[in-house]
């Protein structure tokens, strides 16, 4: 099974829709393996998930004890026990052309998720940009926005999240 197919269908019912295969994740995000592969459609198994898990690039899954969940990006309620972290003076965002109007009179929004989703590096932001064709980084001061009072946590796989990001905190750094 292609570990991409598995890793969008992982997307899928990990951290959008669990009821569409009578999941019930825990308020963690957590849901057993078994019961995963066993809720799932016939090419979904065991070993082709840990498989997608392990290949894939963005790190989005955890596997502990025989559970998984998502990593981030969820748009249904879990508590993913996150501490607030002093970010970096700088992070990315990527989007696309289309996005920029809005973004310069709203900002960054988190949308359906919980959080909106910066990088710690352009790469990373430049590829989630392409999802949607010619991708745009964006540069947020994120350091500035600590000092001022938001808050920032860092997801196990490394993406930064905070709740909003003001169109004044998007640029280069003014110093």
């Amino acid at each position: 099974m292609d570990p991409k197919r598995v890793s969008k269908y992982l997307s899928l019912v990990l951290r959008h829709e669990p009821e569409r295969i009578g999941l019930s994740l825990d308020a963690g995000g957590w849901v057993e393996l078994a019961e995963l592969v066993a809720n799932g459609p016939a090419w979904l198994t065991a070993e082709a998930v840990l498989k997608a898990v392990a290949e894939n690039d963005k790190q989005r899954f955890s596997v502990v004890d025989g559970r998984i969940r998502a990593n981030q990006g969820h748009s249904v309620a879990v508590d993913l026990d996150l501490k607030p972290e002093v970010p970096p003076n700088l992070l990315y965002h990527g989007t696309f052309p289309g996005a920029l109007a809005a973004i310069e009179v709203e900002g960054l929004q988190k949308m359906a998720r919980h959080h909106v989703h910066l990088a710690a590096e352009t790469g990373t932001a430049t590829i989630v940009g392409k999802r949607s064709g010619t991708p745009v980084v964006l540069t947020v001061r994120a350091g500035e926005m600590h000092r001022d009072g938001h808050v920032f946590f860092r997801s196990v796989n490394g993406v930064w999240l905070t709740d909003h990001v003001p169109p004044r905190y998007l640029g280069p750094d003014p110093a």
